[in-house]
């Protein structure tokens, strides 16, 4: 990739086509040297699943969420990985390449927003994992009641995807910054994001929980978006206020973000 592509300077079509190079580019590099290449976007999501789908009906048999268990695992587990590997990799976004940060007269939003896009295009490399299930689900399960039903829901998808690539972008110009300014957050924002996987509604659904506390896990906006991406499978799981919750705090991170990475785009610039 030259220095002038990436270099590019300011309108919306350059900012793009930049965005599309260092995207496809952290691609190349992630499958370029890996034997199993693309399968590793299926693999992590998969075992996961595989793993909760057997601790919670086969060992513990308990009903933490809707049949069947193991669909609705992986409609939470894949968006979930798209958003705990981005968030992961802001955390370096800018120390990764350091050298054109500094060097490039581009918005740095861009060394954001390529993760936001990269992980988000491995997010739908994974989507064949879920078709496969449902497939299966629906040709092999005797039981009616346990049978996938599609229905309108799945409407609720890309509004889920939007959704949750304003939160992450949100997130990134938040997340960014600080981590290049204090190095003792990305330890942090790790910690944080395993306690998050249990504080989200993935392995289990939201009307599983106990008052006060479904309440208080509505405020956490991942719930509100992956309640739209089980909608294409699990209608029952439609709470409105869980929704609008999730696509306001969505906005308002983005907001916060915007506003913080303006407020520490010099001092980055400095450090680096």
């Amino acid at each position: 990739m030259s220095h002038a592509a990436v270099g590019a300077p300011g309108t919306p079509r350059r900012y793009l086509h930049s965005l599309w190079l260092l995207s496809g580019r952290d691609l190349k590099v992630r499958y370029a040297t890996s034997f199993l290449g693309y399968l590793w976007s299926v693999l992590d999501p998969l075992v996961m699943s595989l793993i909760y789908w057997f601790v919670f009906t086969q060992v513990f048999q308990r009903d933490v969420g809707q049949d069947p268990y193991i669909i609705f695992l992986i409609t939470a587990l894949l968006p979930w990985v798209w958003f705990n590997t981005s968030v992961s990799d802001f955390t370096r976004a800018f120390k990764k390449d350091a050298r054109l940060v500094r060097s490039t007269n581009i918005p740095r939003s861009i060394w954001i927003n390529r993760i936001v896009l990269s992980k988000g295009l491995e997010f739908l490399f994974a989507l064949p994992v879920l078709a496969v299930f449902v497939i299966i689900n629906m040709l092999v399960e005797t039981n009616p009641d346990k049978v996938v039903q599609i229905g309108w829901g799945i409407l609720w998808f890309p509004v889920a995807i939007v959704l949750q690539v304003i939160l992450l972008m949100g997130l990134g110009l938040l997340v960014a910054p600080l981590c290049a300014l204090y190095s003792d957050l990305e330890r942090t924002t790790g910690l944080i994001l395993r306690a998050l996987f249990y504080a989200t509604p993935i392995i289990y659904s939201v009307s599983n929980l106990p008052a006060p506390f479904d309440t208080i896990a509505s405020f956490n906006p991942l719930a509100g978006i992956f309640t739209l991406y089980r909608m294409a499978f699990f209608p029952d799981e439609w709470h409105l206020t869980t929704v609008l919750i999730g696509a306001v705090m969505s906005l308002a991170i983005f907001a916060l973000g915007s506003w913080v990475f303006r407020t520490l785009e010099r001092p980055v610039l400095k450090e680096l």
